[in-house]
């Protein structure tokens, strides 16, 4: 019996417009700024009209790169609310996948933007086995003081009685074909945040990132009153921080080269330092495990894993063999591909936008007896 498991975070799925740019100069689109608007009303019409004339050819593109992962459960990020995730479905995913997700979940969470993470469910797997829901928990509201995680490092941004997780940590206990499954869905803090005394916004943030990944270690040893060495659970989502990266190097004129660098520290390392899950994604070949492509100018450029699926160690033993897939024909033209990994694009994708994500999705095969 099987499972077919993605994360996908979909870039502002969003039902509503941001105006807040025209007074706020960081919140204004790149091609707004190439014309003189003085009045705030003509500002919103060319925001509107600039939002709804590229969201048609983007949430295609979404829509075919969740058609192209296939999953059986879903995990997604930066969803607006239920009426988005259902407008999606309906208009969009429908079209691709048909009758595929009926079963839909999402929590409002704590992101300031109003993002959240979501879940969709088929009602069975490929294999026929049903998909069942018997619970849903939000972790939304732990605050540091509740897991004693505040520390001096998150002093100087957070206070004791803010909540741990920027968004939220859902938790689902599922029975797949009668066997148990828990699934830990989130979408940890971003890595933006000021660059001061030469300490760059990662590692300023990643205190923030590293709370949220003990909390969620905590929340899972609580269930299972520490005895997990035998338990079937997974962790999903967009974690804002990587322990590997691959350096881009070079120019389209000149050409690229790749290295591969192993980061010194990460938030993750809470997960993985001592065996608790793993990130099946690393069964991959070093240069070829990136979910993202980050670029400010030549000078700074890389490849990296944000987007993950973490295996209980019952579960990497059970799926030993088996190798995630990440579905890449959705990135931008912009993005630089190491040699042999090059796919064709969906159609209409541009140079930088219309694209299915600055994300891709992850998907897994897992056995599960």
């Amino acid at each position: 019996m099987s499972l077919r498991l993605a994360t996908f975070n979909v870039e502002n799925l969003m039902t509503r417009f941001d105006f807040t740019g025209f007074r706020n100069q960081l919140r204004q689109d790149r091609v707004i700024k190439l014309f003189e608007v003085r009045s705030e009303g003509v500002y919103q019409q060319l925001e509107q009209a600039r939002v709804i004339s590229s969201t048609d050819d983007t949430r295609q593109m979404t829509a075919l790169a969740i058609a192209d992962a296939d999953a059986d459960i879903l995990c997604l990020q930066e969803v607006d609310n239920m009426e988005a995730l259902q407008a999606f479905e309906y208009g969009y995913l429908f079209r691709m996948v048909g009758n595929g997700y009926r079963q839909k979940y999402l929590v409002e969470g704590n992101d300031s933007r109003g993002i959240d993470v979501a879940v969709l469910m088929r009602e069975e797997t490929r294999d026929g086995q049903k998909i069942e829901l018997k619970q849903i928990r939000s972790h939304a509201m732990l605050t540091y003081r509740d897991l004693g995680l505040f520390n001096d490092q998150l002093a100087p941004t957070n206070r004791i009685d803010d909540k741990i997780f920027k968004r939220d940590c859902l938790e689902f206990d599922l029975l797949i074909g009668g066997v148990p499954l828990s699934l830990y869905v989130v979408h940890f803090k971003s890595m933006d945040g000021p660059r001061t005394e030469g300490v760059d916004s990662r590692l300023g943030t990643m205190p923030v990132r590293r709370a949220e990944a003990l909390a969620v270690r905590r929340i899972i040893e609580d269930r299972f009153g520490g005895r997990i060495e035998d338990k079937r659970f997974v962790i999903c989502g967009d974690m804002n921080d990587y322990q590997e990266r691959v350096d881009v190097i070079g120019r389209r004129r000149t050409g690229f080269g790749f290295e591969h660098r192993d980061e010194s520290v990460s938030a993750l390392d809470v997960f993985s330092h001592d065996g608790f899950t793993e990130n099946v994604v690393r069964r991959r070949d070093p240069l070829d495990r990136w979910t993202l492509y980050h670029a400010r100018g030549p000078e700074e450029q890389w490849l990296c894993q944000l987007d993950y699926i973490w295996l209980s160690a019952a579960l990497a033993r059970t799926n030993a063999s088996r190798i995630p897939e990440i579905v890449r024909h959705g990135q931008p033209y912009r993005t630089v591909f190491p040699p042999g990994q090059e796919v064709e694009r969906y159609p209409r994708t541009g140079w930088d936008r219309p694209k299915a994500s600055d994300h891709c999705p992850v998907v897994m095969t897992l056995d599960l007896i």
